[in-house]
This record gives C-alpha cells, sequence and structure tokens, in this order.
C-alpha cells in the first residue's frame, strides 16, 4: 500500500514540478512583457520585477498545473490497467488518490498564502522597482526619442546633456476643474523621492502657462513642480480589500463599525439635543442624508471586506477541488491522451466554477448574500467529484 501511494506521489511531483514551470514561465514572460510596455521598463529593471510577479503567477498557474498533473498520472494508469489490477487484488482505488487528495491540499494551504504574498508584498514590490527606475526610465526615453509620456505629465526635449534637458517643454496634465500645466525652459532636470512615491522637476529660465490663464515668466529664476507618480494609485489599493494583506482586513472591520457606531451615538444625540430644545429645524437639515449615505458605504465597504478572505481561501482551495474532480475522472475514461481528459474536466470548471465564484464574489460584495457564498463553485465541484469517485470505486 505505502509503495503504491509513494510511486503515484513521485509521478504527480515529476509531471507537477516540469509543467508548472513551463506553465509559470510562460504566464511570468507574459506579466513582464505587459509591465515592460505599461511602464516603459529596461532590461535591468524587468529582471529586478521577477521575484515579486512569481506569487501572482504561481497562485493562477498551481490550480490548472495540478488539474493537468492528475489528469495526465490517473489517465495513463488507467489505460495501463493499473488501476484494474489494484481492484483484482482487492485494494480500493482510494489507496491510489490518497497521494492527489494530500498534495493538492497542500498545495490549497500554499495558493491561499500565495494569493495574501501576491497582493502584499508582490505587487508594493513591482511598484516600488517601478519608483526607483522612473527618473532614468524618463531619462533613457528622452536620450532615445526626445519624448516621454504617462498619465500624469509628458516631456519633449530638444537634447539631453547628461542630466540635464535642454529646451524641455513639460505639460503637467488637468485633474477636475483645474486645467493642466504647460512649461517652457531652456534647462531642467529630474530629481526622484522613493519614499514619497514623486518626481521633482527643476526648471531654469522660463515660462509657466496655466490653461486657460496669463502666462507666467520666471527668467534668471528656478521654479520646481513635483507630481505625485503613483499616490492616487496608493491611496486607492490601501484601502480596496482586494490589494489588502489578511491580517489587516479584521483590523479594517473593526475600525469600520467603530466609525458606524459612533455616527449612530452622534446622530441620537443630535436628535435629542434637538427634540430637548425644539429646534425642530435641525432635524429636517440635510445633514442627515449625508451621514446616512456615509454609514451606507462604511457598511457595503465592511462587506467587500468580509467576502475578500473567503474569495482567497476558495481560489486558493479550487487546487484540491479541481484535483478531486480530474483524478477520477480520468480513471473513469480509461483513456492514455491527457489532453482529451484535462479538456473534459477543465471546460465544465470554467463552465460552471469560475461563473459561480464571480457571482457570489458580486452578491457577497453588495451584502445581498452571506460571503460564503463564494463557495458554491467548490462544493459543486466536489459534489461532482464525489459522484464520479463513487463510480470509480463501485465498478
Amino acid at each position: 500500500m505505502r509503495l503504491i501511494s509513494r510511486y503515484i506521489l513521485l509521478e504527480l511531483l515529476k509531471v507537477f514540478g516540469i509543467s508548472l514551470a513551463i506553465m509559470t514561465l510562460m504566464f511570468i514572460l507574459i506579466g513582464l512583457v505587459r509591465e515592460a510596455n505599461e511602464q516603459g521598463l529596461e532590461a535591468a529593471q524587468v529582471v529586478q520585477i521577477i521575484p515579486f510577479i512569481l506569487p501572482d503567477a504561481l497562485r493562477y498557474t498551481v490550480p490548472a498545473t495540478i488539474l493537468l498533473s492528475a489528469c495526465m498520472v490517473y489517465g495513463r494508469m488507467s489505460s495501463s490497467n493499473e488501476i484494474t489490477a489494484l481492484k483484482s487484488l482487492g485494494i480500493s482505488p482510494m489507496a491510489a488518490l490518497w497521494p492527489i487528495m494530500i498534495l493538492s491540499f497542500v498545495l490549497s494551504v500554499a495558493t491561499v498564502l500565495l494569493n495574501d504574498l501576491a497582493v502584499s508584498w508582490g505587487r508594493a514590490g513591482v511598484r516600488r522597482v517601478v519608483l526607483e527606475s522612473v527618473e532614468e526610465i524618463v531619462y533613457g526615453m528622452l536620450r532615445t526619442q526626445r519624448t516621454y509620456s504617462s498619465n500624469s505629465f509628458s516631456i519633449v526635449v530638444k537634447r539631453v546633456e547628461g542630466r540635464k534637458l535642454i529646451g524641455p517643454t513639460i505639460t503637467l496634465q488637468g485633474k477636475g476643474k483645474r486645467g493642466s500645466v504647460t512649461m517652457s525652459s531652456e534647462e531642467a532636470e529630474l530629481r526622484s523621492d522613493v519614499d514619497e512615491g514623486t518626481l521633482t522637476i527643476v526648471c531654469r529660465n522660463g515660462e509657466l502657462e496655466v490653461e486657460g490663464q496669463a502666462r507666467v515668466f520666471f527668467h534668471n529664476d528656478v521654479l520646481e513642480r513635483t507630481i505625485p507618480l503613483d499616490q492616487g494609485r496608493n491611496a486607492v489599493e490601501e484601502s480596496h480589500p482586494s490589494y489588502m494583506a489578511m491580517n489587516v482586513i479584521p483590523l479594517a472591520i473593526g475600525k469600520l463599525r467603530k466609525e458606524i457606531e459612533g455616527e449612530y451615538d452622534r446622530m441620537a444625540a443630535k436628535a435629542a439635543l434637538g427634540m430637548m430644545t425644539g429646534n425642530f429645524a435641525e432635524l429636517a437639515s440635510g445633514e442627515w442624508p449625508i451621514i446616512d449615505y456615509e454609514i451606507s458605504e462604511a457598511e457595503k465597504k465592511i462587506c467587500r471586506l468580509e467576502t475578500e478572505p473567503h474569495r482567497r481561501f476558495s481560489n486558493g482551495f479550487s487546487c484540491f477541488c479541481f484535483a478531486m474532480v480530474g483524478a477520477p475522472l480520468a480513471i473513469r475514461l480509461r483513456n492514455a491522451d491527457f489532453l482529451t481528459s484535462f479538456c473534459l474536466a477543465f471546460f465544465p470548471i470554467l463552465l460552471v466554477y469560475y461563473p459561480l465564484l464571480a457571482f457570489g464574489v458580486d452578491f457577497a460584495k453588495s451584502g445581498s448574500l452571506p460571503p460564503f457564498t463564494v463557495w458554491a463553485g467548490n462544493l459543486i465541484l466536489l459534489m461532482a467529484g464525489g459522484w464520479i469517485l463513487r463510480k470509480v470505486i463501485r465498478y
């Protein structure tokens, strides 16, 4: 029994290791190309962000790889009548399935941790590499193309001499009601601050024009403008549940609940004071709908925060659920062509599991359904796997 389990586990590990390396490499290459195009990264920066992209890649490739490994190993065993031979010796097929159960469960726990690591460490690391390199990226593009543009600013120069930009025209994009700002000068210099996430442009001898307003000249003078490179993005990511580490989520929920309780207490005290003093106009003021809206938004965010751990655990334990469908299905099909077994297992997963996961996440975040609804897809996969496994054991 132990010899059989050890043999199957080694086969699974070999297939899983090779398949995971290939699929992860392909996923990383796609991610690197996307980041390089979006951020204008050079080869040195691309190499630096590989460790930070790896957790993000693995959390997607591990579930698919364990399904592929289960279909390949158990499909080959079944087509070679190895499972039939075990049955003829009075050994239950469960003896052959224990290795995939244990391996997929361990990988599920690891994938949950990868989900957390990817958002709490990986994305922050990629952002830091980009911020550390932004100055060199801008200088590099200005030397070769004499122009650089991003969502927040653009620069056009005549030439670059060392660290000096000669004849630059710098345009800062406007936000909201603020118009764009254009600076033209004889020369300029760039200075980045990684800790603050900013890029400072130092201009000498030129003019500044705000859209729709008069020009300002600064001859024989220096003008500095600081551009926040991703502070808006940081603020969104730090407050968005999808970008929070799981150990931070309970603290955020507790903080929001205290804020809601404080708002309710303040509303009750204000209403009581208005009734006691006869100031009924205060009770009908426009402040009450605003407070009610803020409380409603806080409650919605609590729902999103409570859903996020369930979503990450559900995603992680998809490894176990996929394996529980793929392994018995491969045995049942008795087909040496593992791609047939893989496709027959993976297509229903695409049509059932992922839509149910998306449905559960959307409705749980809105508060329409409880957070554990996101596990519906996992439950259905386990039920389908159990039904196929029953047929494998009986027949």
